[in-house]
């Protein structure tokens, strides 16, 4: 079944988003935008846990990805390592490397090409282009885990940037709540549009619930934003009211049903074959897909928003800040509340057990990311009003596709898709608004564990990750 907590968690400033536009290989989703698509939920093992199992898997170490950067000549394409890595009981410090090579090639390229017929190019000249730091990343990341809390330091340094990046995150377990306190500087945040914005600083404290049995959560927050958002790799851009500075508290809550169709439970005889030594069990690749089943699910829920200080309300003309970056702001309500509500369908076919042919699995969600913006939108077309809130994302209901299919033993491939059912963003009718492509290879060891890796043709950008307990 599609996780329908992103319906919920994507209403606050910790939805983690995977990205390779950071060591840590996460940005987060902007409260306010429809959806992300699930895929793009960050694993739940940390980037340097996971670069320390991928990398026995990748030569030398070497862990591929690829990001726009903000100067061509620097490439897309990018070599991630973990250089070091200490552990403790209960700590553990990890220092990750990564390098552009593209800038590198074509500037030794570039050497040998200038040179006379019959002379080399100078040592000095080559070693300047090897030790040229914008071609190089440094991160550290720590952690330390007490009884019931959890502590993530960590700061990088990228060589095409001018400031470092900070974080800190602390986790507390509660018998029935989480509490999260994370602050950043800056915070990297990605909009629907598939633009990146980093917010000088970010600070949030939440706490959740724990899943019931009746299925009702609730979730409160405070987040503060301080300084002017800036583009990321562009040079203009609308800035999304939810990161202009100030000082928002929240509160969401959600109630989530599910219902089974049918479903062959998993029993032993079904994974056993018989050998001239007798049965032997062979488990699922993995253990969240091994029953199969059809099932619906649905969750409603809603949030109530409160603004104190920074810009409410934003000149909707141009603004020129840093470098002539041209952006643009809307107005911020400082009250809102507002309903969503989201309803799946999954049918899954196999037991992904045997080498080919046991696995295809669909799901199909319907979102509806804000009550009030689809009634507006619907009040209008009946009074055949000229006014049109097509442009606000929100105001068209999102349809998101996922398809699995067993290609070969563990590998699978998986295709994440998501529609507007309405017209946006100058497009009219039903059309894409996101793909997402990957190739996963599910590690029986781990139970529910599995390398997978993604591209985003929309982003331009994609990654390999480790996986563990993901549908």
């Amino acid at each position: 079944m599609a996780n329908l907590r992103t319906a919920v968690d994507s209403q606050f400033w910790d939805q983690p988003i995977s990205s390779s536009q950071t060591l840590e290989g996460c940005a987060y989703s902007i409260p306010g935008d429809p959806f992300p698509l699930e895929v793009t939920r960050a694993s739940k093992a940390l980037r340097v846990q996971q670069l320390s199992v991928l990398g026995n898997g990748f030569p030398l170490g070497t862990i591929p990805s690829f990001s726009p950067t903000s100067t061509k000549d620097l490439g897309a394409f990018s070599l991630q390592s973990l250089f070091l890595k200490l552990a403790t009981s209960n700590s553990w410090l990890g220092l990750i490397g990564q390098f552009r090579p593209k800038k590198l090639i074509s500037s030794i390229k570039g050497e040998f090409t200038n040179a006379d017929e019959f002379e080399w190019p100078a040592f000095k000249d080559v070693a300047k282009h090897v030790f040229d730091k914008s071609i190089y990343s440094l991160g550290l990341f720590s952690q330390i885990s007490l009884s019931s809390s959890s502590v993530l330091l960590s700061t990088e340094r990228h060589g095409d940037k001018r400031r470092p990046r900070y974080k800190m995150m602390l986790w507390h377990e509660l018998p029935d709540h989480d509490i999260t306190l994370e602050a950043a500087w800056p915070g990297l945040f990605l909009d629907h549009k598939g633009k990146y914005w980093d917010v000088p600083e970010s600070i949030s404290l939440d706490m959740s619930s724990l899943p019931s049995e009746s299925g009702f959560q609730y979730r409160i927050g405070v987040h503060k934003n301080g300084g002017h958002p800036q583009p990321v790799n562009t040079l203009n851009g609308e800035v999304p009211c939810a990161l202009m500075p100030g000082l928002c508290a929240k509160a969401a809550f959600s109630y989530e049903k599910r219902k089974d169709f049918w479903r062959q439970k998993d029993k032993v005889d079904d994974t056993a074959v018989k050998t001239d030594k007798g049965k032997v069990w062979h488990p699922s690749f993995d253990m969240r897909l091994r029953e199969p089943h059809s099932a619906i699910s649905g969750i409603i829920g809603g949030t109530s928003v409160a603004w104190f200080g920074g810009s409410e309300s934003s000149p909707s003309t141009e603004s020129h800040v840093d470098m002539d970056t041209s952006i643009g702001t809307k107005k911020r309500s400082p009250l809102n509340a507002n309903l969503f509500g989201s309803v799946c369908y999954t049918f899954q076919h196999g037991r992904f057990t045997k080498l080919y042919g046991d696995l295809t699995r669909v799901d199909a969600r319907l979102d509806i990311c804000s009550a009030s913006a689809v009634a507006k939108r619907v009040f209008n077309i009946f009074r055949r009003s000229s006014f049109s809130n097509a442009d606000n994302p929100l105001s068209s209901p999102k349809l998101s596709l996922i398809l699995q299919q067993q290609v070969a033993g563990p590998i699978m491939v998986r295709v994440d898709s998501k529609f507007s059912l309405g017209s946006s963003s100058g497009k009219q009718g039903p059309h894409v608004e996101d793909l997402i492509c990957s190739l996963s290879y599910s590690l029986r060891l781990l139970r529910s564990g599995k390398v997978v890796a993604w591209y985003s043709p929309k982003r331009k950008e994609g990654m390999v990750e480790l996986r563990l307990f993901e549908f």
